[in-house]
């Protein structure tokens, strides 16, 4: 006889942060893209506002849940933690396009295309973590690659600034990249934060 349930299945939340970081991902992918062709900036900026709406829908869905279930799959306050840090990755890869329009940036730079494929790269890292977490288990290969792409960001970001600074670039314009090159170092940091949250929940839960 099948057994009556009147706790919502905690399996959900699983398919929602899948969700949530397959949406991140599509973001990052879709400002690689920007700025590989960067043949319509406007249009694909906005493209990318709206995958971060989206976003934030499937945010609030998940809060929504929280609010009307007893029980989750792990800690309630790690679920707002990961969540939000998601969503903090999306919101940094939307204002690093919008900064290539507000800036009037002509064209990216090989360094800002390569910072770009080390955020999609992380991004799909970290989906493949969220899409393997029931379990809490063999995450760790996820979580050192997240580490290791974070460390070679960090090494192109410190030498594409410090280079600003070396080959005669025009003042106005040795501010643009350099806000730039830290938006987009900052995230990668955010994927790393948030694989560092997956690594906790699992060392709690596993």
């Amino acid at each position: 006889m099948p057994r009556f349930r009147l706790i919502p299945r905690e399996e959900r939340f699983f398919d929602l942060f899948v969700a949530d970081a397959a949406n991140v991902l599509d973001g990052a992918r879709q400002l690689e893209a920007m700025l590989r062709s960067f043949d319509n900036p406007d249009k694909q900026a906005k493209k990318i506002r709206e995958t971060e709406h989206k976003g934030d829908e499937i945010s609030h869905d998940i809060g929504r849940r929280l609010e009307s279930t007893f029980v989750t799959p792990f800690d309630r306050e790690e679920i707002h933690a990961l969540i939000s840090g998601l969503d903090d990755i999306l919101d940094l890869i939307e204002e690093v396009a919008d900064t290539f329009v507000l800036y009037r940036i002509e064209s990216p730079t090989k360094t800002s295309v390569k910072q770009a494929s080390l955020v999609v790269q992380a991004c799909e890292t970290l989906h493949l973590a969220l899409s393997n977490l029931r379990g809490f288990k063999d995450m760790d290969r996820y979580i050192v690659e997240v580490h290791r792409i974070e460390n070679e960001g960090d090494k192109l970001a410190r030498a594409a600034i410090a280079g600003l600074f070396d080959d005669g670039t025009k003042t106005i314009d040795v501010l643009k990249w350099k806000d730039v090159y830290s938006l987009l170092e900052d995230t990668i940091d955010k994927t790393e934060d948030v694989a560092d949250m997956i690594e906790r929940i699992v060392v709690k839960h596993a």
